[in-house]
């Protein structure tokens, strides 16, 4: 009988190593090795030469060939298709992940139902909840009407010959990834052993027959999907769902997609009769603003195709304390240092003796360093206590000498302006192709010196009015 062979797992990243350590040597994460069995299953090696099956021909095709099925399966729910790329791909996997009530069962019981009523066949397996729960969620979304099919269980293989009775399902959701287990790898559900090895066994699925997979995965304290990051590499998409308690809309990001655009975003509103589609983000964000207050400036900002605009806040105090305070909300920390350090160096704009709060507007989270220029212009005009012009828009990048740097897609942001009413941009300086895009007159600006002697010069002539 062959010996049982111990190793230890790492929780974070899935790394294999011979004894335990307090710090993973391949993700530097610290208590993330738990030991595991490898006598069989999933993660052992070969018992024995004997126990060793003979490998199969597998049949080999050309890529020209029809095509049985339409290749995506369409759900109605706009922001829905659109964080995909146009729909559910045929014999893809897709993981979603958020937090705990972010609405993630509710958005894909809608979905659910919403293909349902197309005459998809979909099955819904919950790991976490009774049939009843679901069929209250049912109930208060309006989709109890619908024919989706419904199973409370956690056993793959059950999973998989409940799948196998039947016609082949189009769409089939698993929630959640974590709760699932397979006879394959003895361990306990949840672990790293268990979680790729189901994950594994349901992508299989999904190629070899043509149905779309959804797992629903658990998020850490630090927003990542709980378990190893082997499984977000397995699947053919990853999608985020983000919200703050105190909003009433979610974003739905795609961070993978092997079959369209990444960092798109699709935007929800909660109610309580669940998620709406919101077809103009733009306006949701902006929809509160006021043109008269000091340190306020709307960003035309690109999430993947799709043009947003956003009100970045600002407020500039002075300080009581002798190390000022930086606090930051939905923007990179670091890159807010970085600009003001370029005020301070390149433009004579003094922020050593003031707090610094910066917010952007509704919760929402901005990536991309074209928001530089909207930033610098929110200090500058909490500083000098000057509202901006409320018929403008700010986008472009900051370099550390302090020239202003152009952006991509500077004709769809312009475009997105235009259409919600504003009427000048400030924008890093461009082709001439670009000015004729639009009817907005521009101001283009070399350095961002320019940009705050514009400022300031408004303050004075307010003055002199």
């Amino acid at each position: 009988m062959a010996r049982t062979r111990t190793q230890f797992i790492c929780q974070n990243c899935g790394a294999a190593h011979q004894r335990w350590a307090g710090k993973c040597d391949a993700c530097g994460e610290w208590n993330t090795l738990v030991e595991e069995g490898t006598a069989g299953g999933i993660g052992s090696g070969p018992q024995s030469l004997k126990s060793a099956r003979k490998g199969r021909a597998v049949a080999l095709t050309s890529l020209s060939g029809e095509i049985e099925d339409a290749p995506r399966i369409v759900s109605g729910i706009g922001e829905l298709d659109r964080a995909t790329g146009g729909g559910f791909v045929r014999g893809s996997a897709l993981l979603v992940g958020g937090d705990p009530g972010i609405g993630k069962s509710t958005l894909l019981t809608q979905a659910a139902a919403a293909l349902a009523r197309k005459g998809h066949r979909v099955v819904y397996v919950s790991g976490e909840e009774a049939v009843a729960q679901i069929r209250l969620r049912a109930q208060r979304l309006g989709a109890a009407d619908s024919s989706v099919e419904l199973a409370a269980e956690t056993n793959v293989e059950d999973i998989l010959a409940t799948l196998a009775d039947g016609k082949r399902p189009d769409l089939v959701i698993l929630d959640s990834i974590q709760t699932l287990w397979t006879d394959l790898a003895d361990s306990a559900p949840g672990t790293v052993t268990q979680v790729r090895a189901s994950a594994q066994a349901m992508i299989r699925y999904a190629k070899s027959t043509g149905a779309a997979i959804v797992l629903v995965g658990h998020v850490t304290k630090d927003g990542q999907i709980a378990g190893p990051r082997v499984v977000e590499h397995m699947v053919d998409a990853v999608l985020y769902f983000e919200g703050e308690g105190g909003h009433h809309y979610r974003i739905l990001r795609t961070i993978k997609n092997r079959f369209g655009p990444t960092d798109e975003i699709g935007v929800f509103e909660m109610s309580d009769k669940g998620l709406r589609d919101v077809a103009n983000p733009s306006e949701l964000f902006l929809g509160e603003r006021s043109g008269k207050a000091p340190g306020a400036a709307v960003f035309a900002g690109m999430e993947g195709t799709r043009p947003v605009l956003v009100e970045i806040q600002a407020l500039v105090a002075p300080s009581p304390l002798g190390t000022p305070r930086r606090s930051i909300v939905g923007w990179d920390g670091p890159r807010l240092s970085m600009v003001l350090a370029v005020l301070e160096s390149h433009c004579g704009v003094r922020f050593a003796t003031h707090d610094v709060y910066l917010n952007v507007a509704g919760g929402y989270r901005i990536t991309e360093p074209a928001a530089d220029l909207a930033v610098a212009a929110a200090l500058v005009s909490s500083l000098t206590g000057l509202a901006l012009p409320a018929d403008s828009v700010y986008f472009g990048e900051i370099s550390l000498s302090g020239a202003i740097r152009p952006v991509a897609h500077a004709a769809q942001r312009l475009k997105e302006a235009e259409k919600l009413g504003f009427r000048q941009a400030v924008m890093p300086a461009s082709s001439g192709e670009l000015a004729t895009a639009t009817s907005i007159p521009s101001f283009q600006p070399e350095h961002l010196a320019d940009l705050v002697a514009r400022i300031a010069g408004s303050k004075r002539r307010s003055d002199d009015d």
